[in-house]
């Protein structure tokens, strides 16, 4: 995408956004030449610190195709930062919406008009131990396979070194290396045609995540889990502990009762 086409406020936030971003951390950024110069696409992006939007921000930036997000639509409602987010065209997300493809009627839309839609598909900072991917949410494999664009599977490490997953201070020293790497299309192809079930579109968001994944093992040089971490599934075996916990306290209560007598 030519230059000319960022616009004033994307101008201004790079402005802003990009000497401290220098200044806290060095750069490793491979795979430019997979993002598209030309037409729609998406990037899916792994999630594991509160700043590292802005560090893909800056890696995408640099490649002349910034990226438009989602975010909550509240957001986009006041004052100066309601006025960035417009202008820099990031995309509302309209959380009550009941149909699940509506939500992301933006985002399709964006990428039709030949913009690049990046996606959290973990939709939140990742729970697991070691950083690695969770599960993902549908809403990047609704929007691919709706519009038969490229998904670019994008993975960094670095930004949770220097604010780490849920932590409050920086870590500010030593000087922490933000590392990107975009890797090759995602092959969707065996999806299209096919009604949008729940089942296609889970195991083509699998896909996605597989390959986001992948990317991370190479640049962390390790492999990650072979099942990834799911909240959801999480929360059930925590509720199931919590259950088997409390019939064992009841039942530990009543023998003690028992012999009490």
């Amino acid at each position: 995408m030519p230059r000319r086409r960022i616009g004033f406020w994307y101008r201004l936030a790079a402005v802003i956004c990009k000497p401290p971003l220098v200044l806290l951390l060095k750069r490793d950024w491979r795979g430019m030449e997979n993002i598209p110069a030309a037409g729609g696409f998406i990037t899916a992006v792994n999630h594991n610190s509160y700043i590292d939007p802005l560090g893909y921000a800056h890696f995408q930036y640099n490649t002349g195709r910034v990226p438009r997000f989602l975010a909550k639509s509240g957001l986009f409602k006041k004052g100066f930062v309601g006025a960035a987010m417009r202008g820099t065209g990031q995309i509302p997300v309209y959380r009550e919406s009941t149909d699940a493809l509506s939500a992301f009627r933006a985002a399709i839309d964006a990428v039709e008009r030949g913009e690049c839609v990046a996606f959290y598909p973990e939709g939140t900072l990742t729970r697991d131990p070691d950083g690695w991917p969770m599960t993902g949410k549908t809403g990047a494999a609704r929007v691919a396979l709706q519009t038969k664009c490229p998904v670019i599977p994008v993975a960094q490490w670095g930004c949770n070194e220097l604010l780490p997953a849920y932590a409050k201070k920086p870590r500010l020293l030593p000087r922490k290396t933000s590392r990107v790497l975009a890797g090759p299309p995602v092959d969707l192809s065996r999806f299209y045609g096919k009604d949008m079930t729940a089942d296609v579109l889970k195991e083509a968001t699998e896909v996605i995540m597989a390959a986001v994944t992948r990317q991370l093992e190479e640049i962390r040089g390790e492999q990650a889990p072979r099942t990834p971490y799911d909240p959801r599934r999480e929360r059930i075996e925590q509720r199931r502990r919590t259950r088997t916990q409390t019939a064992r306290a009841r039942t530990h209560g009543e023998q003690a009762e028992g012999q009490g007598t």
